[in-house]
């Protein structure tokens, strides 16, 4: 009988080493102009063959440990997913000051916002297990911003999801040139990208006769995927473990829909 147990022991540590094997992770060093960018890559070694990329943004605080659990996930679905870097390497904003002075140098240059998303979709481009006519990108708050940016600027891509992100853009028009369909996940409560701000929105979404779609999550705000947002509504940014859940389920629906159907 302890022979048994042992063995299977043995059977489980194995197997969680195997599985554990087949996520590959790493630090990509790329650049955008003069400047230097480490971005996070994460695949599935397992998996034989090619398949579609997903691009991941971070928040407005820099490429770190959401965004890069966000790749792994998206990895262990089946995908190879960049977790691009934004800001540069070593640039990573500790305060939530600092981070609105970092992020608001993209939204006020949306050229080189895009220039910046653009330079991480060449790096997952190139790599040698991703199917290029399957691309898709994802990001959260700043970085939700950021993939609809990428889409405005006719990014060759299938599908584009934001998780809480700003919607508005200097440049709407720029809408005519979206080739992907388009997905938002929003707090139906969000104090800092409101109603008006939904509403021009999908009104620049309709005149461009774009494919999209917006789930509102009720009792949610801003952040509501980031457990570090902590658990108070009432500051404006919170953890909401429902709308987490639901919105990733969507999220996958979503690509099942666009890269297999």
């Amino acid at each position: 009988m302890q022979k048994f147990i042992l063995s299977l022991i043995m059977i489980f540590i194995l197997s969680s080493i195997n599985a554990w094997a087949a996520l590959r992770t790493e630090l990509v060093e790329y650049k955008q102009g003069d400047t230097v960018l480490e971005g996070y890559l994460a695949y599935d070694d397992a998996i034989q063959g090619k398949r579609p990329g997903i691009l991941v943004v971070h928040e407005w605080k820099g490429l770190g440990f959401y965004a890069q659990r966000r790749a792994e996930q998206l990895a262990q679905l089946g995908y190879v997913a960049f977790a691009i870097d934004m800001y540069g390497k070593g640039i990573r904003p500790k305060t939530n000051e600092e981070a609105a002075a970092e992020a608001g140098k993209y939204k006020s240059d949306r050229g080189l916002m895009r220039a910046r998303a653009n330079a991480g979709l060449e790096i997952l481009r190139k790599h040698p297990f991703v199917d290029v006519k399957n691309l898709a990108a994802i990001g959260y708050c700043f970085g939700g911003t950021t993939v609809l940016e990428l889409a405005r600027n006719g990014a060759d891509l299938k599908g584009v999801v934001s998780f809480h992100g700003g919607l508005s853009t200097p440049n709407p028009d720029d809408a005519k040139n979206i080739k992907s369909k388009i997905l938002v996940l929003h707090g139906a409560d969000d104090p800092f990208v409101g109603p008006e701000e939904v509403k021009a929105f999908q009104d620049e979404m309709r005149k461009a006769k774009v494919d999209w779609q917006m789930t509102l999550y009720s009792g949610s705000v801003h952040s509501f995927t980031n457990p570090e947002a902590g658990d108070d509504p009432s500051k404006g940014a919170a953890y909401n473990p429902s709308a987490d859940h639901r919105s990733w389920e969507a999220m996958k629906e979503f690509f099942n829909e666009i890269f297999y159907q």
